[in-house]
């Protein structure tokens, strides 16, 4: 049977996350909301388990793909079409393997009276945003609203993604370029001329000497050094999985000058647009606030949602909760203040989101502008130390022959 993890809520107000063994979500959920606790979510517990035969799939899931099936998705239920009539049509004409197995694990769910929520949320690949989407859509009776409202965010979010990895294209080939220079030049160049100053006998400067040797070295040792570099990579990689690793990783991020300040004005602006969604999609705000925290990549934003979300539990309002987490930004900390203080705070957080978007662009756009030059500048006098090295003796040689 499988396992589920659920945090709910007692009367007194105090969370805890309980492991369940149930058959589906619903199950899970119910057996908790019967003893009267609050359950704010149910998860499958690991992301690759077994139900009904059928394994629960770890590739990611693209976003781009998932906005289009939602399209599509609530065009046919706006059109009368039942969900599950609608999820065999976009069943047939999805090919991906991996994302055909989902949707027809989700329809035969539904078709066994389970919710749409608690089918698509029993695949770990699935936003957590979208199930909590689909469960307040399902409570409202308007899932076509909320789904769109979904979709416009995730349209948003994928075009602002787009123009950020545009603008960092030119950067990340001159990088390439730098490194296949320089690996080219010391274990081609150099050893050709370690080799031609060995013949002459020529007494060489120890800047030239220095630079034989590293190139020497490099050429010799070449596949254990790129097996070092490969370890060391595999090493980072495992320890940024690891949680302590990634609060550590995000840490040194936020610490770094300019880049630190646009990658938290990118997480606040994310932040602020998803919860704007999940409130406008009738979500209350404790709610929003746990599954906007989960769904965020910066480990510090998310603890300090996490933070607030307690905070706003007791009974203080979120401005002053957001506040209290000395993390969010003070003009988007004000900004919410004053959509609380006047009830329009869904549209205030859009507004927030749009203010700090802008923002991110116009820094990117600036920081580009300025390590560009820099990435040339590095590049030309490490050539230039690297020639002046091994051409001095020549000119030594030349100079003594006259």
């Amino acid at each position: 049977m499988p396992e589920f993890l659920v945090k709910i809520a007692d009367e007194r107000g105090h969370v805890s996350e309980q492991v369940e063994n149930a058959h589906s979500e619903a199950e899970a959920r119910d057996r908790y909301a019967s003893q009267g606790m609050l359950v704010y979510s149910v998860r499958p517990r690991g992301m690759l388990n077994t139900s009904g035969g059928r394994p629960r799939l770890r590739r990611k899931l693209k976003l781009e793909q998932f906005v289009i099936f939602n399209e599509q998705f609530i065009t046919l239920v706006k059109a009368g079409l039942p969900i599950v009539t609608a999820l065999d049509l976009l069943i047939r004409r999805h090919k991906k393997s991996n994302f055909r197995a989902i949707l027809e694990d989700v329809r035969d769910r539904v078709r066994a009276g389970e919710l749409i929520s608690d089918a698509f949320a029993h695949h770990a690949i699935i936003p957590r945003l979208y199930t909590t989407t689909l469960l307040a859509g399902e409570k409202s009776g308007n899932l076509e609203e909320v789904l769109r409202r979904y979709i416009n965010f995730q349209r948003l979010a994928l075009s602002f993604r787009k123009k950020l990895s545009a603008s960092m294209i030119y950067p990340s080939l001159l990088i390439v370029m730098v490194i296949v220079m320089l690996t080219f030049l010391v274990t081609y160049v150099v050893p050709q001329f370690a080799s031609l100053y060995d013949q002459l006998n020529a007494q060489l400067p120890p800047m030239t000497v220095f630079m034989l040797q590293v190139g020497v070295a490099i050429r010799k040792f070449f596949w254990v050094i790129l097996a070092v570099l490969a370890g060391g990579l595999f090493l980072l990689w495992r320890t940024i999985r690891s949680e302590a690793g990634a609060h550590r990783l995000d840490r040194i991020r936020l610490a770094t000058p300019v880049l630190g300040g646009i990658w938290l004005k990118y997480q606040v602006a994310v932040f602020s647009r998803m919860l704007s969604t999940l409130l406008s999609g009738g979500l209350p705000l404790v709610n929003a606030l746990d599954t906007a925290g989960a769904s965020m990549q910066s480990r510090s934003i998310r603890t300090a949602v996490a933070a607030a979300e307690q905070r706003v539990r007791e009974g203080q309002p979120l401005a002053r909760s957001l506040e209290g987490t000395k993390v969010f930004p003070e003009l988007a900390v004000e900004m919410i203040e004053v959509g609380e203080s006047t009830g329009a705070l869904p549209a205030m957080l859009t507004s927030v989101a749009e203010f700090f978007e802008e923002d991110v662009q116009t820094a990117t756009t600036a920081a580009m502008s300025l390590i560009e030059p820099l990435i040339l500048v590095f590049m030309g006098v490490v050539v230039v130390i690297v020639l002046l090295s091994l051409y001095l003796p020549i000119f030594s040689l030349g100079s003594n022959i006259h």
